[in-house]
């Protein structure tokens, strides 16, 4: 096989309420409102489409990892440090349930934020380099 993965397209997000949870996304976090039934959202969404899909009550991205600790499965980026902690105390400001920016001994720093339906996602402050490149950003 001579083809390779290139990116990731899109991501399926469980929510419980599609409307109130698709006004979060737009509200929250900026995402653009393509589409919107009552079974589904589509979003745009950090250079990707993000479907917010309807899921029976308690289900989430989340996951317990091999040492018992619920994870995220996305990790966002933002362009360094600064964007990361005015990021940090926009969603705070916005009563977004989030955590302390952390230093995971990589580079950059973290925080782990959640959705309303408890989905977590983390945000880290660097930029991939190819991400970078691709769209000339210093």
């Amino acid at each position: 096989m001579n083809e390779k993965l290139v990116r990731i397209g899109t991501t399926y997000i469980p929510v419980t309420d599609v409307s109130k949870s698709s006004d979060w996304y737009v509200t929250k976090l900026g995402a653009i409102r393509n589409y919107q039934d009552d079974d589904k959202a589509i979003l745009d969404l950090a250079n990707q489409s993000i479907f917010l899909v309807k899921s029976t009550h308690n289900e989430n991205a989340n996951f317990i990892d091999s040492n018992g600790f619920e994870r995220f499965s996305i990790t966002f980026e933002v362009n360094g440090l600064p964007a990361l902690e005015a990021l940090h105390k926009t969603l705070k400001e916005q009563e977004v349930q989030v955590g302390e920016i952390e230093n995971r001994g990589h580079a950059g720093r973290n925080f782990v934020f959640s959705d309303r339906d408890g989905n977590k996602f983390d945000v880290w402050s660097e930029l991939s380099t190819v991400f970078k490149e691709k769209y000339n950003i210093k």
